[in-house]
């Protein structure tokens, strides 16, 4: 498929997410075609399943093109808080492959679910902090060690401080936040206002995809009810230090919708 050329400044700006399994058997053809930078999804089917000739393979086959890249680590079943050794076990076990990933696709950062929910771990929270704390910095000191940045994104939080505590704990190691605008509309409850004030200052990365509040449909943009501007104006005050953007459509013509939805937008994105 090859997108409409008027999308292609937005397109050298922002990134799209695919995960790694898709990519190998659907979209690679479309990624390289159309020169998209992708955000690869490293789920466990990816880490579980293929091998490291596969991933090289890949990377090979985008290098043709030059991309920025970024990777999402895996997060079904994890807990970097875990109040059980062994899930923190398996949680570093898994980020641990993808820290052997890093020199293959060179990503400039990796993002990682926070992962706090009120429902699940209140009872322990300050426990889970700590645990949380621990995890994320030997992570992200690995990753700075290769030059890449952890970036934190908010999932079930509903409130900012809950992902602030953190954030305020890593700052040493240069943890950023990767605002997930669809997350906290569908799951916080909440305006983007909200976040962007309390949190602007630790923002590295957004993820835009749209809903109707009801569920985290990853619509494409202007199809759910997000207001966006707020975002527009803070990437507008960050022309020196811009964020990365990420799309994160879940079908092909959600992204064609978003790229729609950001033309008369795409100035704003370019440094």
């Amino acid at each position: 498929m090859k997108i409409a050329d008027r999308h292609r400044k937005t397109l050298d700006s922002v990134q799209v997410n695919i995960p790694f399994r898709m990519l190998v058997e659907s979209y690679l053809d479309m990624f390289v075609t159309n020169r998209i930078n992708p955000e690869i999804g490293m789920d466990a089917d990816a880490l579980e399943n293929f091998a490291r000739s596969d991933f090289e393979n890949i990377a090979d086959a985008l290098s043709v093109y030059g991309p920025r890249i970024t990777l999402h680590g895996p997060f079904i079943d994890l807990s970097a808080g875990s109040k059980d050794p062994r899930i923190r076990d398996v949680t570093h076990q898994r980020l641990g492959q993808i820290l052997d990933l890093i020199p293959v696709f060179e990503p400039v950062t990796v993002v990682c679910h926070a992962g706090y929910d009120a429902k699940r771990y209140s009872f322990f929270k300050e426990e889970w902090i700590q645990n949380s704390l621990d995890t994320w910095s030997w992570f992200a000191r690995e990753l700075n060690a290769q030059g890449v940045r952890l970036m934190l994104e908010n999932v079930y939080e509903k409130d900012p401080q809950d992902v602030r505590v953190l954030l305020e704990g890593l700052e040493s190691e240069n943890v950023g936040l990767c605002l997930d605008v669809g997350h906290l509309w569908s799951f916080g409850q909440s305006f983007p206002e909200m976040w962007l004030d309390s949190l602007g200052g630790f923002i590295g990365q957004f993820h835009l995809h749209d809903n109707d509040r009801t569920f985290d449909q990853h619509l494409g943009m202007g199809l759910g009810s997000i207001d966006f501007e707020p975002v527009w104006r803070y990437i507008r005050s960050k022309k020196q230090n811009l964020p990365v953007i990420t799309l994160e459509p879940h079908e092909k013509e959600d992204l064609l919708q978003s790229l729609e939805y950001l033309e008369p937008y795409a100035e704003i994105f370019m440094p």
